[in-house]
């Protein structure tokens, strides 16, 4: 099956072929740390004292800071050549997640977890530059899969391992001292983490080899269809409910049990892993069949009409309404994942990527801080506005998708 996929093994696609799984199991256990924080932040912030509008603002700012400094990160990783600087930099202020440990206050809890999502930024534009180049000897769309599908591992075992510890507790509802040590476990993790960052740094100091240019033009001008993708991804982005919003209409309404909000999530995550992989190498195959390096992105057709539709069941009283769009949920986040790194990829050249990566992060950043923000406001006045409303911003991203359609039509065969 793999030699199928990945046809004569050279050196160079045997480097790339380790350097995607070396990057993936660190980003598998960057994901049980922070996913499995991120699974339960909203319920320990809630413990602490914060409402619904409070837990929105701090994810929102969160991700707003943690993507803004991405076209710093992404910018400076291209002009000083500091790929592995941000990267290394980034992951050690993972560091963060479990000093939540620590946290008695829902102030210096908001602290923690933004400078997390700032390290998330410092280190993912360059990060992912990094493996683009890898990914480019075995196809973008598949190699960025293979890559979510070790990523979303570690974010599936991150939540569950909150969720077999409150088990474990045995105490129907938890408390902040519970919360903390829940975060206390998160050290082993991070550890693992550094030693393996380090070694693969020793490794692979220039990834940029295994990428092949020659007789390639490459433009200094970043296209019409990236900006044309941005702006899609924004409007489709606002309309995305964060999982933060979930987890405390599950907790306040009594939905389910504090063990059983990170489970929920972990079967997203595990969603997100296995459809990362299937819509990567779809995307990929679209690209070949139309002869058309940007004619992956029509797979994202969907995204808009699911992320509609889940919102209604997500934000039910009813267990299994809320399964089948915790379902979706995990089906659209694994697109935005590993369809989002693809495109980025195909989408800017080499001396451009770190930028491309960075400047699209913002624009993506700037959505998830106006969704969960506006989700937020809107979730204590009415469900029902909120909902209706955010389907109203999906409803007009399907409208957006027609504009990039033609953008894409519009632009160079694949070469």
């Amino acid at each position: 099956m793999f030699k199928k996929h990945f046809g004569k093994f050279n050196e160079n696609k045997k480097k790339a072929i380790i350097l995607i799984l070396l990057f993936g199991i660190i980003s598998l256990l960057g994901d049980i740390i922070y996913e499995g924080a991120r699974s339960v932040n909203g319920p320990f912030l809630n413990t602490l004292g914060a409402n619904a509008v409070i837990i929105g603002l701090v994810v929102g700012i969160g991700e707003l800071l943690g993507y803004a400094i991405r076209l710093f990160s992404g910018y400076f990783s291209d002009k000083a050549k500091a790929h592995w600087f941000f990267t290394i930099l980034g992951y050690s202020l993972l560091i963060t997640v479990p000093l939540l440990a620590l946290s008695n206050y829902w102030q210096l809890a908001a602290v923690f977890i933004v400078l997390e999502r700032i390290g998330k930024g410092l280190r993912s534009p360059a990060r992912d530059t990094l493996v683009s180049h890898a990914t480019k000897q075995v196809g973008t769309g598949f190699g960025f899969g293979i890559s979510e599908f070790i990523d979303q591992i570690g974010a599936t075992v991150g939540p569950l391992i909150f969720t077999l510890f409150f088990i474990y507790l045995g105490v129907a509802q938890k408390t902040a001292a519970d919360y903390q040590r829940g975060y206390s476990l998160l050290w082993f993790p991070f550890v693992i983490l550094i030693i393996i960052l380090l070694i693969t740094f020793f490794k692979f100091k220039t990834p940029s080899d295994l990428e092949k240019t020659k007789n390639k033009i490459e433009s200094s001008k970043i296209s019409k269809v990236f900006w044309v993708y941005s702006f899609f991804a924004f409007v489709t982005t606002v309309g995305f409910i964060n999982f933060a919003i979930v987890g405390y209409h599950l907790k306040i309404n009594g939905i389910a049990s504090d063990a059983q909000i990170p489970f929920l999530y972990a079967i997203a995550m595990s969603v997100d892993a296995i459809f990362g992989i299937i819509l990567g190498k779809i995307y990929d195959n679209m690209k070949i069949k139309h002869k058309n390096e940007n004619a992956g992105l029509l797979i994202l057709f969907f995204v808009p009409i699911l992320t509609a539709i889940l919102l209604p069941f997500i934000f039910s009283y009813n267990i299994a309404l809320i399964l089948i769009a915790v379902f979706f949920w995990g089906v659209v986040m694994g697109s935005h994942e590993t369809i989002m790194k693809a495109a980025i990829a195909d989408l800017t050249s080499i001396s451009k990527r770190g930028t491309g990566y960075g400047i699209f992060n913002v624009i993506y950043g700037l959505a998830l801080f106006f969704g969960s923000v506006f989700s937020g406001y809107l979730y204590e006045i009415s469900i029902t506005l909120m909902i209706a409303s955010l389907v109203c911003i999906e409803i007009l991203s399907i409208a957006l998708f027609f504009v990039l359609k033609k953008s894409i039509k519009n632009s160079n065969s694949l070469k």
